[in-house]
């Protein structure tokens, strides 16, 4: 699963990133009767709610936001209803007064994580699907598929710390690709979008990304030999 956080051409990795939704669409209709949803969802969250954060002269979230957010974050991933009693549970003021601070706290994405963490039902991962809406250029959401697919990472712990260092990786990895893509279009967000798509077409078995992985050993092949990079 690490094989795409390692590798180190742009072209690869936009390759994974333009079947994305490809991905969404085929673990939604796994999902059978609960298909529009994480489709409808995942929707609202990667086009819909970072248009309407930026919009704001002071960036920030509501409570009905944040409880769709988290609605995403458990249909996309482990389902635990607990979190979203819990998150129902924030004042609409709080959230909208804890996640104003937050925004800006930034660039101290820490600090941020610690804030968004004082809501009720909100940890890191949360926290952090919070800043990545808002600010893609500096957060990735701490997802269960990105995390294991970066090197160094295991086991997950869902702690500011653990997200710390997946953050920095992500944030190393962005930097190199931006240096050698010309278009320099690359975030630690859409890292975590590919990183997730790998993973996810690789659990499920999905044929999407056959291709992608074809032309990136073909590649390799054609390739000087150089440093090898660990695999786990």
């Amino acid at each position: 699963m690490s094989a795409l956080f390692a590798c180190e051409e742009p072209d690869t990795w936009r390759r994974v990133y333009e079947h994305y939704w490809d991905v969404v669409e085929a673990k939604a209709k796994a999902k059978g009767k609960k298909a529009g949803a994480l489709l409808n969802l995942d929707k609202w969250y990667q086009e819909e709610l970072p248009t309407i954060i930026s919009s704001r002269p002071d960036k920030h979230v509501t409570r009905s936001e944040l409880v769709k957010l988290m609605e995403w974050k458990l249909t996309r991933g482990k389902f635990r209803p607990r979190l979203q009693q819990l998150v129902v549970s924030n004042s609409e003021d709080t959230v909208e007064k804890c996640s104003r601070k937050a925004f800006g706290l930034l660039p101290d994405v820490q600090a941020a994580i610690a804030e968004l963490s004082s809501l009720r039902g909100v940890g890191p991962a949360t926290a952090s699907a919070v800043l990545a809406a808002g600010a893609p250029e500096q957060a990735a959401f701490m997802s269960d598929e990105a995390m294991e697919s970066v090197p160094g990472l295991k086991p997950i712990q869902y702690t500011a710390k653990h997200y710390a260092l997946y953050l920095d990786k992500m944030l190393e990895r962005t930097e190199h690709l931006n240096k050698v893509d010309p278009q320099q279009d690359w975030t630690p967000h859409r890292l975590e979008l590919c990183l997730w798509a790998s993973t996810t077409a690789s659990q499920q078995q999905l044929p999407l990304l056959q291709d992608v992985n074809l032309k990136r050993s073909e590649a390799d092949t054609d390739r000087r030999p150089r440093k090898k990079l660990k695999a786990t």
